[in-house]
């Protein structure tokens, strides 16, 4: 149940882009994070943010969860097996329990649930084409939520989220491991969102989303994926990937790896529109520019 004051927001995955999230919303609710690391605690707490212990693992242990906030953000990623999202059905559970005070629930996806589709543009209504367990998994929690959504009236907001990047989450260790990358004739498209822009989007969805609705919460930008390389590459003064055939290049990394460089999509963001905010960062080529200016790596106002 509500309290006077500020109203209550929980967040579920409370990562770096959780953590972005919780500064720009920390004077407008009070925050609560599910996490399963006491020792993340002081993390959490110097920010403002009440640190709630649970695992969604094990569904026993979110008992604390039941009517404690009217807004929920879900960041957290499925287990690792299975085609199904057990954490998002234990989350469900436990949120169903509570209090008819909760009304609405941010949900971060993954463009994957797509599939490859050999280069062709994607919007919110193309057909999803889930190819392996990760994207089924997501899926499954997409079909979860969207129940629980209908079942109980709350409003529904599902970003579906490319490549994050941001200072600390380039390629450069991969760059610096000369892990090779597919001849430009061969390579997949890859998408991206800057970390800070995302979690303005999250925010954005909380206060304008319309009801069960899915964005692709992605920059629009088409590059495909050594190109991308390169450009990093470029900025941090570090030898571009050689560039090998499929045929070649399959044997030269591990299977997640390649699962990921197969899939080809150009995410369309047309509906960003309805967030009415705009990226800070149109591409990543514009962030290396602003980074290359600015070698402490401090982000605009």
């Amino acid at each position: 149940m509500q309290t006077l004051g500020k109203p209550r927001l929980l967040i579920v995955g409370c990562g770096d882009i959780g953590l972005r999230v919780a500064q720009q919303l920390s004077k407008l609710y009070r925050i609560f994070a599910l996490t399963s690391q006491r020792e993340r605690f002081p993390e959490l707490r110097a920010l403002g943010v009440i640190p709630i212990f649970g695992d969604l693992d094990t569904p026993d242990s979110l008992w604390r969860l039941k009517g404690i906030a009217s807004t929920v953000i879900h960041l957290a990623p499925p287990q690792n097996l299975s085609t199904y999202d057990y954490r998002t059905r234990n989350l469900v559970r436990i949120l169903s329990q509570g209090s008819s005070g909760l009304r609405r629930l941010v949900y971060v996806s993954t463009t994957g649930v797509y599939g490859d589709c050999r280069g062709a543009r994607v919007y919110e209504t193309t057909p999803i084409n889930p190819q392996n367990d990760r994207a089924h998994r997501r899926v499954d929690a997409e079909r979860v939520l969207r129940s629980w959504a209908l079942n109980t009236g709350a409003v529904l907001s599902i970003l579906r989220v490319p490549g994050i990047y941001s200072l600390d989450r380039l390629p450069i260790g991969r760059l610096k491991s000369k892990t090779p990358a597919l001849i430009s004739e061969e390579d997949a498209y890859s998408n991206h969102i800057h970390g800070d822009d995302l979690a303005r989007l999250i925010c954005a969805a909380i206060f304008r989303g319309r009801p069960q609705r899915v964005i692709n919460a992605c920059d629009g930008v088409e590059i495909k994926m050594g190109d991308y390389f390169d450009q990093v590459a470029d900025a941090f003064d570090l030898d571009r990937p050689q560039r090998f055939p499929a045929t070649e290049l399959q044997k030269m990394v591990n299977p997640m790896l390649w699962s990921f460089m197969r899939e080809s999509r150009r995410v369309q963001n047309s509906r960003l529109r309805e967030l009415r905010t705009n990226l800070r960062y149109q591409s990543v080529a514009e962030f290396l520019e602003i980074t290359s200016k600015n070698p402490l790596g401090q982000q605009r106002d």
